[in-house]
Parts: structure tokens; C-alpha cells; sequence
């Protein structure tokens, strides 16, 4: 498979799943453009493989993912990967932690698909990286959970737009990653539970039924099927990636 002269366009892509996914399309001969808010991690990835190009951007930001759009150019794949989760109890949850999860997780989305859409002209593919946490609920992220719940519904809500395009529209849907982002979450919970990292990292590992973390590769896999040759009749679609989680 190879992707030569198509041009794809990751969000997120300085880090974790991110920078996996820049790699591997840069490594079937695409231009891969990565944006992010931190340029430092952003040129250390673009300095890692031929073909990739850093801009940064903040998705939460209309003006900014337009001008990012501007400097990329015409691009064919749209990954839809920033993200971020804090976790507290519902009840201490506060209006600046809820407004904050769906800024970057729901709104970053909306805006970097819909500008994706409007410059594709013929073939295109737009995908999300969503999680588990759009298709079940998680206990202590309610924000998080309910910004990728509302990436899976406007993913099916979109798919059904474009459907008689040659573009289609589909999720991703990981459970816990071996990943700088559950790295942070172990800490979060070593430090309000007090529990040992090696114990708090096994609680998030038992959710998945085959007892292990997702790996970046396996979602880069699953996003090069979705824009491979055969996958034209998967449009809306929210794939599950978490050994049978979910």
C-alpha cells in the first residue's frame, strides 16, 4: 500500500498516538502535515522521517485552525487526534474543567473536520480519534466522556452527509494507551489515591479484557486500513480498539 501524493493533515501529532500516525503515513510515502501547541515536540517529530511538516496550532481556536488549513494546503486525510483528560468527581468538577475537556476534545474536533471538508474536492478521508469513552461511560471523567461521545455522534452524523462522496467519515475508538496521556493518568491517580504506580497503572490495564494497554501502532494500522483500498463502504463508523472492552 502507498499513499504517494496524497497529502494528510494529523492534529495532536507531537506526541503519542499522534506522532505515531506521522510516522507511519509519512512511511507509506505521504506529506504529513502535524499541528499541535507545543512547537518544540512538534520539530522533534518532523526531524524524525522524511515528509513530515510541522505548523503549529491550537484547534480550540476557529482562526487559528483556519490559517493552519491555509499553510497546509489542500490536504486528502483529515486525523482529528489533540486531545486531553482531567479527572475529579462529578460533584468538584468545575464549569471551567467541563468548558476546557470540550474545547479541545469535542470543539477541536468539529472545527478541524468541518475545515477539513469544505477544501476536499473529490476522494477524502476524515477520521477521529475518539476512545472507549464515546461508546461506555468511565467513572471520574464525565467531561472527557461526554466530549467523545459527542465526537461519535457527529461522526455518524456527518458519515451520513458525505455518504454519496468519495470521502467517509469514521472514529477510532481506543481504550487505555501505552501513551505519555495515561502516563499522566497513573500519576493523577497516585496522587489522590495514594495507591503504588505499579497498582495504579494495573487498574486501568484490567479494563481491557486481554489485560494489557493499546498500543500507538495498533491505531495507526486501523487508520491506514480506513484509507487503504477496500474501505470505501466503511463510512460512520465508530471502531472499537480495546481488545473486547467494548
Amino acid at each position: 500500500m502507498t499513499l504517494a501524493g496524497r497529502r494528510i493533515l494529523i492534529t495532536g501529532g507531537g506526541s503519542g498516538v499522534g506522532a505515531d500516525l506521522a510516522k507511519g503515513f509519512a512511511g507509506l510515502g505521504a506529506d504529513v502535515v502535524i499541528s499541535g501547541r507545543r512547537p518544540g515536540p512538534l520539530t522533534d517529530i518532523a526531524s524524525q522521517a522524511d515528509g513530515i511538516s510541522a505548523i503549529p496550532a491550537d484547534v480550540t481556536s476557529e482562526d487559528e485552525v483556519a490559517a493552519l488549513y491555509e499553510m497546509a494546503g489542500p490536504v486528502d486525510i483529515v486525523i482529528a487526534n489533540a486531545g486531553a483528560s482531567v479527572s475529579a468527581p462529578f460533584g468538584k468538577t468545575t464549569l471551567a474543567d467541563w468548558n476546557a475537556m470540550l474545547a479541545v476534545n469535542l470543539t477541536g474536533v468539529f472545527l478541524t473536520l468541518r475545515m477539513g471538508l469544505n477544501q476536499m474536492t473529490g476522494w477524502g478521508r476524515l477520521i477521529s480519534i475518539a476512545s472507549t469513552a464515546g461508546l461506555k461511560g468511565y467513572p471520574y471523567v464525565a467531561p472527557y466522556v461526554a466530549a467523545k461521545h459527542g465526537v461519535v455522534g457527529l461522526t455518524r452524523a456527518l458519515a451520513l452527509e458525505v455518504a454519496r462522496t468519495e470521502i467517509t467519515v469514521n472514529a477510532l475508538c481506543p481504550s487505555f494507551l501505552d501513551t505519555e496521556m495515561t502516563d499522566r493518568s497513573v500519576a493523577n491517580i497516585v496522587e489522590k489515591t495514594g495507591m503504588e504506580p505499579q497498582a495504579a497503572r494495573a487498574s486501568l490495564v484490567a479494563h481491557n479484557p486481554q489485560k494489557r494497554l493499546i498500543q500507538p501502532g495498533e491505531v495507526t494500522s486501523a487508520a491506514m486500513w480506513l484509507c487503504g483500498p477496500g474501505s470505501e463502504g466503511i463510512n460512520g463508523q465508530a471502531i472499537s480498539i480495546s481488545g473486547g472492552e467494548v
